[in-house]
């Protein structure tokens, strides 16, 4: 469950950021929605930092890295 939500925030960010990077060459600063697209980016990416912490306390998420073990 934890890794779906993991993977949906990582997806939206992705989004978020080529959204951002849209709004940026087509309104060449003159707007805020480049701003906006930072926020929700930034938004997603504390949701997902908390995400994987909770996973890695509670054990849902294991680090499975060759150099961990």
């Amino acid at each position: 469950m934890l890794t779906t939500i993991v993977a949906i925030l990582l997806v939206g960010i992705l989004i978020a950021l080529g959204v951002g990077f849209y709004f940026f060459f087509k309104d060449q600063g003159r707007s805020r929605r480049v701003m906006y697209a930072l926020g929700v980016r930034v938004t997603l990416a504390i949701l997902l930092m908390i995400t994987v912490l909770y996973g890695i306390m509670t054990g849902e998420l294991t680090l499975q890295a060759p150099w961990t073990q």
